[in-house]
């Protein structure tokens, strides 16, 4: 039987495989850590809540395709994100920024979206061209707000002033003129995995053509033994970081266990000091994550850092205005080119890119299927 190696059990890895298996290959799935389901990884703690092991994971698209795909294996809770900030005067006010929040920060009633566009205009800065995400913001929010909601965050998050960010990383921020709160207004589907994405992923995996292996590394000598390999590894680790390396933010979570208190918040708050930490979640404000009645609940803060200083747990690819970075990966995507005859390098890190679930999902349904197509291979119709 063909058989194919791929390299990572997260959402890539995971989708390359159930596809490639379904068309009739025989597929090894290998991954460094102990469980399947990436940096979507949960479990039910001590307190009978369940946790993302690696931040809150919240499923969110457009593309109904990537949704069909993914409840063949999982069914959905409903589920609308909010999200507060909180302000240095100690007031909650929504985020992303909308009507609601611009009244509590300026200290004043707007009659409706004019008002809201009228008192925008006012705080912007006339830039047109926007070079990074400080002249970006600035063009839409004014100083004051974007001091107060991007800067300190941005500092924390990237350890980059916003005049060394790239404008795209915040132009996926929305700004909104009524009071929706919504943290994903453009999306038509929201929802989280009834029973949890571990389980989600394990779903997946169960093909009678899938073996997966655990708390195993990749070595480049096991290439010989497949016909081809996807790999979701950093490609600057692959090629033994011979360009240099890669940048990358990490998390380290802090969880404290606390009495349970009123429930009906937002699951996550957002600060906007200058101290060491981001956001917290409270897990069991997400539906179907109180698995368990308790008295008790995990919240968890998130402190951004080096991925050097975090075990070498890469999260977040750095994207600089000045494009440093780019150009570094564009060196390793040109080394992957000389090899595309035998490995594809797939996800988050394979390819450097910022991308969220349903991304790296629709994504990867498209290679696994242009890739078996160009072998012939009868494949079902694209996601797009």
């Amino acid at each position: 039987m063909r058989s194919v190696l791929v390299v990572g059990a997260g959402f890539a890895g995971a989708v390359f495989a159930r596809t490639l298996a379904e068309a009739g290959y025989h597929i090894t799935v290998i991954d460094k850590r102990h469980h399947i389901a990436g940096n979507a990884y949960d479990e039910v703690d001590a307190t009978g809540t369940r946790v993302h092991v690696y931040g809150p994971h919240l499923f969110h698209t457009s593309n109904m395709g990537v949704v069909k795909w993914l409840s063949r294996f999982t069914e959905w809770l409903p589920y609308r994100h909010f999200v507060d900030a909180l302000l240095p005067s100690g007031q909650l006010a929504p985020l992303p920024i909308n009507k609601t929040t611009l009244e509590r920060f300026f200290n004043v009633s707007l009659d409706g979206e004019g008002s809201v566009n009228n008192l925008l205009a006012a705080q912007a800065v006339g830039i047109s061209n926007p070079a990074n995400a400080a002249e970006y913001l600035n063009s839409r929010l004014g100083r004051e707000l974007t001091d107060t909601f991007f800067r300190p965050y941005t500092k924390k998050m990237w350890d980059l002033d916003l005049e060394d960010l790239d404008a795209s990383v915040v132009k996926r921020i929305p700004l909104r003129a009524d009071d929706n709160r919504d943290y994903f207004p453009d999306d038509t589907f929201q929802g989280l995995p009834a029973d949890g994405y571990t389980e989600l992923f394990r779903r997946i995996f169960d093909h009678p053509s899938i073996e997966v292996h655990l708390n195993e590394s990749f070595d480049r000598s096991r290439e010989q033994f497949y016909d081809y390999t996807f790999n979701s590894m950093p490609i600057d680790e692959y090629f033994g970081f011979c360009e240099g390396d890669l940048p990358y933010r990490s998390i380290k979570f802090h969880t404290r266990i606390q009495d349970v208190g009123d429930e009906t918040g937002a699951s996550v708050l957002n600060f906007t000091d200058s101290g060491p930490y981001t956001r917290e979640t409270y897990w069991r404000r997400l539906p179907g994550h109180a698995v368990k009645p308790s008295s008790v609940q995990p919240v968890t803060r998130e402190e951004p850092c080096d991925y050097r200083d975090n075990n070498f747990e890469r999260y977040y690819p750095v994207k600089r205005s000045d494009g440093a970075s780019t150009l570094l990966y564009d060196k390793y995507k040109a080394l992957a080119m000389e090899i595309e005859g035998r490995t594809a390098f797939i996800g988050r890190c394979g390819t450097y890119q910022y991308l969220d679930m349903h991304q790296v999902i629709n994504q990867s349904l498209q290679k696994a299927n242009k890739w078996l197509m160009e072998r012939g291979e009868k494949v079902e119709a694209n996601v797009n």
